[in-house]
């Protein structure tokens, strides 16, 4: 799995880039936003890396909360690789959280392939992700990453988000933490 790329940037498109790493050149997918961010020869990104039958691709981020933003949206029924990069591309990880947690539809409407039923599906399914706004960042990704590791173990979004409300902690914790209230769930 590759989970980043440094190299020097060979060709640039609004969408994608052509990295050579030591003589190698990569395709990578990006949004629009990392692609405005790019002013360099000199590229570093935060890669997500899809494998399928038919190909093989690589989607590059200039910030890891955006990349964690589109690995997010992927986990969503019906939400492909394209559909992610094109809300990547459309909110910064910052305005996407705000727009979840105003339960915007008309906003995410505005994406390009998201249609009505589309956008209410991913409010619903964002929304146990978002914690209060109000929280800091770092709390913020810590909740998201805690809630995936405790629902990749098989426990129930309802269950999750009541086993880690009220807790703080790093994720290590609030996992930690979370499975102790599961079990007695």
């Amino acid at each position: 799995m590759i989970v980043g790329i440094q190299g020097i940037l060979e060709h640039k498109e609004p969408t994608f880039l052509h990295i050579n790493v030591n003589g190698l050149i990569y395709e990578v997918f990006v949004s629009l936003n990392t692609s405005s961010q790019i002013e360099s020869k000199d590229v570093k990104l935060f890669t997500t890396q899809i494998i399928r039958e038919d190909a093989n691709m690589l989607f590059g981020f200039a910030s890891k909360y955006e990349k964690k933003m589109f690995d997010t949206l992927l986990k969503i029924n019906g939400v492909g690789p394209k559909v992610a990069i094109a809300i990547c591309s459309t909110f910064a990880p910052d305005t996407f959280a705000k727009v979840i947690n105003s339960k915007d539809v008309s906003m995410l409407k505005r994406v390009p392939g998201i249609g009505p039923k589309a956008a209410s599906r991913i409010l619903v399914e964002l929304a146990d992700f978002i914690v209060d706004s109000n929280t800091s960042n770092i709390e913020n990704n810590s909740h998201i990453e805690a809630s995936m590791a405790l629902e990749g173990l098989g426990f129930r979004k309802d269950e999750v988000k009541k086993a880690l409300s009220g807790l703080n902690g790093d994720t290590a914790t609030l996992v930690k933490d979370g499975l102790k209230k599961l079990q007695r769930l």
